[in-house]
């Protein structure tokens, strides 16, 4: 099962219809909780999140919009009795304020700190590269490796059935059939998600080619100064992110108060976003992942 699921929206302070930040993305086995705003753990039961189901904790930078969440829902987790390791990935600049919020977290979490200073891998599958805001900020890329997609047709002419397909997926090989002589490349899904953050090199590499792009809109294209001074993205920059790395589905968050309606952000980044599905995400939305590019034989 993959899926993303929007905890919280708002950017700074939280309004009537907008939690802080927060967004649990469920891939396969793991559940990965993005920047846990204050409220986090509340919105988790709205959304029917249990504690159980985080395995691991990414922080793209230490604002508290985006960390002020993180230990009531280490004490819930706790509450829960999660028996399994959660790894916490954080910018190793905020760790005195990562500890801080660990400190005052209820005990009882298997919790391992993972802090990371320069882009490149930190998972297996995950990684991260800097983002431009006014802290160390990073963005976090998920990928799938590529594989292969097995052909009905060319399994039948060669015979093989049952148990004997898993074996060749297995071992790569049965008798003098080739996995590759019954199948055809597949690509391996990618999620990305960029957060406060101005235009850089850094989301540019995030975004590329990705099945799911979270990425944040704080601003109208009517305030791009605004963006520019506090090192953030307009709808329309977050658009055109998308629409030059080829992403297929752009989810908007992270809106300023200043914004009742979100509808104009939307139309303002669908503009610059070529083909991508574009969607102004609302609290406790969920968003599943487009289905796989058709493969060719």
């Amino acid at each position: 099962m993959r899926e993303l699921v929007v905890l919280g929206t708002a950017s700074q302070v939280p309004t009537r219809t907008r939690n802080h930040n927060g967004y649990l993305l469920r891939w396969d086995g793991e559940g990965l909780l993005f920047d846990p705003g204050e409220g986090t753990q509340r919105q988790m039961i709205h959304a029917g999140v249990a504690g159980t189901d985080v395995t691991r904790i990414c922080l793209t930078h230490v604002h508290g919009d985006h960390c002020y969440g993180l230990p009531g829902v280490l004490s819930r987790m706790a509450l829960d009795r999660v028996e399994h390791p959660v790894h916490l990935h954080y910018p190793a600049s905020g760790e005195p304020m990562v500890r801080a919020l660990v400190a005052i977290s209820s005990p009882g979490v298997d919790l391992r700190l993972v802090p990371h200073g320069a882009a490149g891998a930190i998972a297996s599958g995950l990684e991260v590269q800097p983002l431009r805001h006014r802290i160390e900020t990073y963005g976090y890329r998920l990928s799938e490796p590529d594989g292969r997609s097995l052909v009905p047709e060319r399994l039948a002419a060669a015979g093989i059935q049952g148990p004997d397909v898993g074996r060749l997926q297995r071992e790569g090989r049965l008798g003098e059939v080739r996995l590759e002589d019954v199948s055809v490349p597949r690509r391996g899904q990618r999620f990305a998600f960029v957060m406060d953050t101005a235009q850089c090199e850094g989301a540019e590499q995030l975004a590329e080619g990705v099945d799911l792009l979270v990425a944040e809109s704080t601003f109208s294209d009517d305030d791009a100064a605004l963006a520019e001074e506090y090192r953030h993205l307009t709808a329309g920059q977050a658009g055109e992110l998308a629409g030059r790395a080829g992403a297929r589905h752009l989810v908007l968050t992270h809106f300023s108060s200043r914004y009742p309606d979100v509808a104009e952000l939307e139309v303002q980044a669908r503009r610059r976003a070529g083909s991508a599905v574009v969607r102004a995400a609302q609290d406790l939305d969920r968003f599943g992942f487009p289905k796989r590019r058709a493969a060719r034989a």
